[in-house]
Formats: C-alpha cells, structure tokens, sequence
C-alpha cells in the first residue's frame, strides 16, 4: 500500500480488522518507512525540495498560533500570521510599517501650532462662520472664505497645503506641532477658537498663515504682529516682544529663501504691519503672528503661490524663521 501524505491523495480505506494482526502489521511497517522518506523528501519544513510553509498540520498550526505574540500596532496582524506556515520564525515588521521613533533636533521639547487661514469649506456654511465673537476690542465675523486667484485657486487649499509641508519640515527639526485645522472639519474653526487651541496647548510659536486679496499690482508678502492690546477678553501685552522677534525673524528668512520681496503696498518696505482688529492675535497668550505670503489678486504673485515648488520654499523660510526665534 502506498502512502498517502497531507500533500498527495486522501488516505484509502482502512483494510478489515477481520484480517490477521500479522498481515496487518507486515503491510503497514514498510508502508510507515515509505511514507517517512516521502514525507523527508518532500513535505519536511526545511528538507530538500521543502518550504517553512506547505507541509503544516493542524496540530502544528495551533502550536504556531499559541507561541506567536499577540499583533501590536506596526506588526503583522493576525490574519497575516495565520497565513504564515507552521513552524516558521515570526517575521521583524519592516521599518516601513513600525512607528517611527519622534526625531531628536534643536526643536525637541518645543510646541508650534501652526494656523491655516480659513477652511475649505468655509463657503457651505456661511451661516456659522458669520456669527459673530467677541475678539477683546469688538466683536466680529467668526471667519471668512478667505480669497482666491482670478482662477480660483482658493487662499483655503493654499494654506493648507504650506502647513502641512511646514509641519513636516518642523517635525525633523524635533518640534511637536498642532494644526488648527487639517482639512478635518467641515468649516472654522472660528478665531477665537484658533487662539485658545494655541494658548491651550501652552505652544512657544504660533504662525498662522494666510494670502492676500488686494488690488493687481500689489506684490510681496508681509508679516502682521500684535498691538498692544488690553480690552475685554484680550491681554497682548505680555507677547507683544515676543511675536515681534518671531515675526521679524520669519521675514527675514522668508526673504532668503523665497526670494519675494517684502509688501510694496503695506508696511513701508518692511513687510512688518501690526494690527489690533485681529481676534486671532488678539486672544493669543503665546508669542502669535500671521504671515500673508503673497497677493493671490496679482498675476505675478499668483504664479508663485500656484507653484507647488514655490509653495515649499515658502514653508522652508518659515520653518527656519521659527527655528531661528526657538533656538534664541
């Protein structure tokens, strides 16, 4: 009789126990060495011609299943260890599904929230962003749509877009980072609400970031800062000093590494405006400036701001204008 292993034919009928123990032990002696040496030759985890993966039993299943560790976050999942054969070694998850270690850097310890101007989809909810809070000196809108090229390249996708390479570029430098908004929420949030979740997370740089609306013609960028405020809900005074350094910091490199001029229609060539009617600057308890990257209304700048190219210098001369203001 031949043998009939996990990998060939079912086995055949057992023979009557009607037949002498003699016959029966004389036919299945050989047959167990025959099937020994097929099983050796073939099916055996590791022999020749065999794989760690085809030649496993129930039994040797369950063993595996039980000696395995359970799935931890970045590791196989159980699923993919039940489709892995009998007896083989458990697999070392590759570096590209394990967690990343947080980088080390000059910003490790370091909070930056980061605030992209306006939502996209601001515009589906106009009845909430009109709504009306209090901002310390008066009262005003919730938010807006923000503005658009004559194209309709939206200021919304365009912050987004730099916040999301300036928090990647200030994730390598070691600094935790928090957005505003991440494109997570259908509108807002409102400006007040962007202020607390900076003072809320006790950030050392807040930068939200915008891009202008004014007339053909008008280039270059400008960094706007606190006033001096004390009125109602809003108390500046403390980060007045602070949001200035940070603020002339970021225009200094963003000059370097963009190449864009500094306003020629606001600042007087400085690319420094303060402001006191800003509830985003005005409730702000930690150092806070916005940064209007460019004139979206003017063909020259709008080229820039389009330019996906463009758009990662400008997140690179921010980040380095942070760097610069965290490291003192």
């Amino acid at each position: 009789m031949s043998y009939a292993g996990p990998e060939f034919e079912p086995p055949q009928n057992r023979r009557s126990r009607r037949r002498p123990l003699v016959v029966g032990l004389a036919a299945l002696v050989p047959g167990a060495l025959l099937g020994w040496l097929v099983y050796e030759a073939v099916g055996a985890p590791g022999g020749p011609g065999g794989t760690a993966g085809t030649a496993g039993t129930a039994g040797a299943t369950r063993t595996a299943a039980v000696a395995s560790p359970a799935p931890t976050a970045g590791s196989p999942s159980a699923g993919d260890d039940d489709k892995r054969p009998a007896g083989s070694p458990t697999p070392v998850p590759s570096t590209a599904s394990a967690p990343a270690a947080a980088p080390r850097g000059p910003l490790t310890g370091k909070v930056v929230v980061i605030d992209p101007g306006h939502n996209p989809g601001n515009f589906r909810h106009t009845a909430e962003i009109n709504r009306q809070v209090d901002i310390g000196t008066n009262r005003k809108e919730c938010d807006t749509t923000g503005t658009s090229t004559n194209d309709g390249y939206t200021e919304a996708r365009f912050t987004l877009d730099v916040a999301r390479r300036l928090r990647t570029l200030l994730q390598q430098q070691g600094a935790t980072v928090r957005l505003t908004q991440d494109g997570d929420r259908p509108w807002g949030p409102c400006v007040d609400e962007r202020a607390r979740i900076g003072n809320t997370a006790r950030a050392d740089a807040v930068v939200s970031i915008h891009a202008d609306g004014s007339a053909a013609g008008n280039r270059g960028f400008h960094v706007i800062l606190p006033a001096s405020v004390h009125a109602g809900a809003a108390d500046t005074r403390a980060i007045v000093g602070p949001s200035r350094d940070l603020g002339e910091r970021i225009a200094g490199n963003f000059v370097r590494v963009t190449g864009s001029a500094p306003s020629n229609y606001l600042g007087d060539g400085t690319g420094i405006v303060t402001r006191k009617d800003l509830g985003g600057l005005n409730l702000s308890t930690v150092p806070k400036v916005f940064l209007e990257c460019g004139n979206m209304r003017d063909s020259k700048d709008a080229a820039l701001l389009t330019s996906g190219a463009w758009r990662q210098k400008a997140a690179q001369g921010i980040s380095e204008g942070i760097v610069s203001f965290l490291r003192g």
